[in-house]
């Protein structure tokens, strides 16, 4: 009997098969026709009936037949998905993997018909995802503002014309390269690198993050501040290069094409996110999470290794916080348990994202309760946020619906349209980011293949992360001191960073201030190492406004200090005892200078 739509004959007898078809039924609407086998079976006599039992059989209207893992896959290119089929034909060993896989499943369906429904749930209705954009689209731009409101208290001091690192005095080395320099330096202040442009472009990015969140012309607004900030980035040197800039930046650029389609506001529902686009925001979270855990084991770090590096991560990080002081008197058998605990949740809890819904969803709580857990014991400005709301989208409709009011899940409208830019968006993305990862793994790649990863780069949203593999055992610190004779000194104490012992660490984050942030890496190296600290000596000397605004006080405020030395000291966390009997948080043993006397005098 001809049929005008293709049709997938199946075993009517199997629960497996049946919830899987309802599951398909559901996607591909009326675009495929299903029958079981039981009812089917006489109408298509060229098919043996041993081949039924085996495996599901897809008949198409001119003929084609196709049956088991290629079958599925054809039905897949129905429902809206033509990936898994052209990577089925086209990717070299993916048929015989997946024909593998299929004949593993059909041989054992009652066991993984279990192993179903406890992963899936009891019901076969595909996952819908509306309600987690939404919540994670405005969470995104809170983060947004929080990210630009953040810089444009600091961007005078930090980039400013008399900043530290003085964007205008950076792009005019680079103006010779031409019209390139746009692509690898991409950013409006080429334009304009006045103080007054760049706090505008802060300005401008808060404002349009709130059009954002009231769902003004979303996706247009999206791709605005992923400009701006990209455009504030890209010229803020060492002080814009932390990897939760480059994580907003590619989170940002996902969301652009997450957010509802159309430069409208939805008035009348929006689409479904795209499903492509969806699985490169849970391979960012994947990547995001298992990177962090594998450069920490093969660093080879024995601290990483023995399970001991929380017996000095307290003290040694950026900027502590006063929780930080506590959970550093922990006994060495927490501080170990902690982190074999870190190593399953990032090692080994990625793969969840990939092994049903429930799972997902302990993959989120067991990773907010990690990041809730970090971000109460350090400062680690937006990072902790941001990583929790990209979690978010691992829940579909179905659990928020319990939790969200109904204005929330937006009216959805059909869109049957075919994107094959996004599976083209789906397919490089995963190729650029997926190169980094191997080289994680030491994989070598030949150069033909690196090449675009590194000429995307400028755009900072193909990345790599992983922070924290190697530890910091101690804790160095600079002291900048001013003197107007060579022999009295006055010390500049920064706002957040330790300084004075019996100073309480900070609660500073999500704000980050960034200059606090770069003298601690730069008490790791060698002056030499960082010719921003020497700059920042100089504009110190020169009594610069912006740069003193970023401290917490100014011990000259009459005129500049003539010499201005940095001292290097070793600070430890106070024990219990030392503590209650000092008053004192840190205890500090000086170790020299950290750079030669630095002065203006002639």
């Amino acid at each position: 009997m001809p049929f005008n739509k293709p049709v997938l004959i199946f075993d009517g007898d199997c629960g497996f098969c049946r919830r899987w078809v309802m599951h398909w039924q559901t996607l591909t609407a009326d675009r495929v026709l299903y029958l079981s086998f039981q009812e089917a079976a006489g109408q298509f006599p060229i098919i043996p009936p041993e081949d039924f039992q085996k495996a599901v059989q897809l008949v198409e209207p001119d003929g084609q037949r196709s049956s088991a893992a290629e079958a599925v896959f054809r039905v897949m290119s129905y429902a809206g998905y033509p990936f898994w089929s052209f990577a089925y034909q086209k990717i070299l060993g993916f048929s015989r993997i997946t024909e593998f896989l299929y004949g593993i499943v059909a041989g054992h369906r009652p066991a993984f018909s279990t192993l179903s429904r406890w992963l899936w749930g009891n019901s076969a209705e595909p996952s819908s995802y509306r309600m987690s954009r939404w919540v994670f689209l405005r969470g995104l731009s809170v983060i947004y503002v929080i990210a630009f409101a953040s810089l444009a208290v600091q961007v005078k001091g930090l980039m400013g014309v008399e900043g530290i690192f003085p964007s205008g005095q950076f792009l005019e080395s680079l103006s010779r390269y031409g019209s390139i320099k746009w692509w690898y330096i991409p950013s409006l202040a080429w334009f304009n690198s006045s103080d007054h442009f760049l706090i505008g472009l802060c300005v401008a990015g808060v404002m349009a993050s709130l059009l954002v969140f009231v769902n003004v012309l979303p996706r247009l607004f999206l791709l605005i501040v992923w400009l701006l900030y990209l455009s504030l980035v890209s010229v803020g040197g060492d002080f814009m290069n932390f990897q939760w800039d480059a994580l907003l930046l590619e989170t940002g650029f996902l969301a652009i094409f997450l957010a509802p389609s159309g430069f409208l506001p939805q008035k009348h529902g929006a689409a479904s996110p795209p499903s492509l686009i969806r699985l490169l925001v849970w391979w960012l979270l994947f990547r995001l999470m298992f990177q962090s855990a594998l450069v920490k084991w093969m660093s080879g770090d024995p601290l990483w290794h023995h399970l001991t590096a929380l017996t000095v991560h307290y003290e040694t990080q950026p900027i502590p916080n006063p929780v930080a002081w506590y959970a550093h008197q922990l006994p060495l058998w927490f501080q170990k348990f902690s982190c074999a605990g870190m190593f399953v949740i990032e090692g080994l809890i990625p793969f969840f994202i990939f092994c049903g819904r429930r799972l997902r969803h302990l993959a989120f709580w067991a990773w907010t309760g990690f990041q809730v857990l970090i971000l109460s014991t350090g400062n680690y400005a937006f990072f902790n946020w941001l990583t929790i709301i990209l979690g978010l989208m691992l829940f579909d409709d179905a659990l928020l619906r319990r939790w969200l009011p109904s204005w929330c899940d937006e009216p959805i409208i059909q869109d049957g349209r075919r994107r094959p830019g996004l599976t083209f968006l789906f397919v490089v993305t995963l190729f650029l980011t997926s190169v980094p990862f191997a080289r994680i793994l030491g994989m070598a790649m030949p150069s033909w293949i690196v090449a675009p990863v590194e000429w995307v780069s400028p755009l900072r949203s193909f990345n790599s992360y992983g922070l924290f593999a190697v530890m910091t055992p101690n804790r160095p610190e600079i002291i900048l001191e001013g003197s107007n004779d060579g022999k009295k000194w006055h010390a500049y104490e920064f706002t957040y960073k330790p300084g004075d012992p019996a100073r309480r660490p900070p609660q500073v984050a999500p704000y980050q201030p960034r200059l606090d942030w770069q003298m601690w890496f730069a008490a790791l190296g060698d002056y030499r190492q960082n010719p921003w600290f020497i700059n920042f000596c100089f504009r110190i000397l020169k009594g610069s406004e912006p740069v003193l605004r970023l401290l917490a006080n100014n011990p000259f405020p009459q005129h500049p200090p003539v010499y201005l030395r940095a001292v290097l000291y070793e600070y430890r966390f106070t024990t219990v005892a030392e503590r209650h009997q000092t008053g004192h948080w840190w205890r500090r043993d000086p170790k020299g200078l950290y750079c030669p006397v630095l002065s203006l005098k002639q």
